[in-house]
């Protein structure tokens, strides 16, 4: 949750462009992320140690950077002609390859992981290139798309002949130095303003999209289990997220759509980049692993504990969660002092479950969680009553 108070339109604010909304072929497109999802998910199954971990965040990050990188062009450059919609199917292509690999991606299938990223940077630099034509002031340099896009592209194809492990330090360097290209950047040279109800949406797409693959494994979990046990761990999961998407859905993204939405146009951009891009990244990511958790307590629901890692992927992600949701809130502005109010329960208390594990039953563990996060949701609404109480 955050719930940064309404930023003040700045007087370099130029008017926001006409609302639009995700397309058909950004839908589409999403599709391929379903299945990315439950690739990862599943790793995360059962008893995963830090080793799965590790594997989880480094395969995950690549095809969330590029979704980011592709959503921002599309927001960017409103374009439904052929060429764009040709570009976005082959980007789909690609992650789907890499979706593929996901298993064994840090093994046999490491090249075809490789490869299909190399593809998305190449689908990114004709969707920039275009740019680089306009008139000014929203022209940008050709170097950019050159070493954003090509170059990195052609490094990432290349890796995949490098044999492993040695290509995944390849593979982290590679990354920097595309954050560092676009941190060094400083929202300079982007292409007109961007539509900030489009991206919000978007982003929140794509929680939904997590938050249904944790819905998903809850009923093929019960599915594969049957028993009156499962059955109340699975309701607990449930209700736990459902107040995860209320709490998103009333504060976080709203408090998005407003601070973004009133900032100026570089301010903008770097907001969005910072919030949608980088700290995104933590949110789905937790998510993602609650959902293996999820799925896990209820295959487990007749044993005395979780395994030590499961419990780590349910409450550890609701912890990363909130500590995620706490870094967007300071970097939308609020004062730490505000911050710490419901940031500091809402990590503590799943820390603590976490070394509280070995003596709570699975359906103990969800229940506490849940109400942790009913907890959470009922402060926000408080909070925001208190605010507009106090605005009148």
């Amino acid at each position: 949750m955050s719930t940064p108070h309404p930023t003040a339109p700045s007087p370099e604010s130029a008017p926001s462009p006409a609302p639009r909304h995700a397309g058909w072929l950004e839908l589409f497109f999403d599709l391929v992320f379903v299945a990315f999802v439950a690739q990862l998910s599943h790793g995360l199954h059962g008893d995963p140690g830090w080793h799965e971990f590790g594997v989880f965040f480094a395969l995950y990050f690549p095809p969330w950077w590029m979704w980011a990188n592709l959503t921002v062009s599309a927001n960017l450059f409103e374009d439904d002609r052929a060429r764009r919609r040709v570009a976005m199917l082959a980007a789909m292509l690609c992650l789907a390859v890499m979706a593929a690999a996901v298993p064994e991606a840090d093994g046999d299938r490491g090249p075809a992981y490789a490869l299909g990223y190399a593809g998305t940077r190449l689908v990114l630099l004709a969707l920039w290139w275009p740019a680089t034509r306009l008139p000014a002031p929203d022209t940008i340099p050709r170097w950019r798309p050159l070493t954003y896009c090509l170059l990195s592209g052609l490094l990432w194809a290349g890796s995949a002949a490098v044999p492993a492990p040695w290509r995944y330090p390849v593979w982290a360097a590679l990354l920097l130095a595309e954050m560092v290209l676009l941190l060094a950047s400083r929202g300079q040279g982007v292409p007109g303003r961007l539509h900030t109800g489009h991206l919000v949406e978007r982003v929140g797409l794509f929680v939904i999209i997590v938050l249904g693959e944790s819905v998903l494994g809850l009923i093929t979990s019960t599915d594969q289990t049957w028993t009156a046990a499962a059955g109340v761990v699975a309701v607990l999961g449930f209700v736990l997220l459902a107040a995860l998407w209320w709490s998103y859905f009333d504060f976080a993204s709203t408090a998005a759509e407003r601070v973004i939405g009133s900032a100026n146009r570089r301010d903008a951009y770097l907001l969005a980049r910072d919030v949608g891009g980088f700290l995104h990244f933590f949110v789905t990511a937790a998510v993602i692993s609650m959902a293996a958790g999820l799925a896990t307590a209820v295959e487990e629901s007749g044993h005395d504990h979780l395994a030590r890692g499961a419990v780590w992927a349910l409450a550890g992600g609701l912890a990363l969660y909130h500590a995620a949701h706490a870094l967007i809130a300071l970097r939308f502005g609020r004062p730490l002092r505000h911050v710490a109010v419901w940031a500091v329960p809402g990590i503590g208390i799943p820390l603590l479950v976490v070394l509280g594990a070995d003596a709570l039953a699975p359906w103990l563990v969800v229940l506490l969680l849940a109400a942790e996060a009913i907890g959470h949701l009922l402060f926000a609404k408080a909070l925001v009553r208190r605010q507009a109480a106090a605005a009148t």
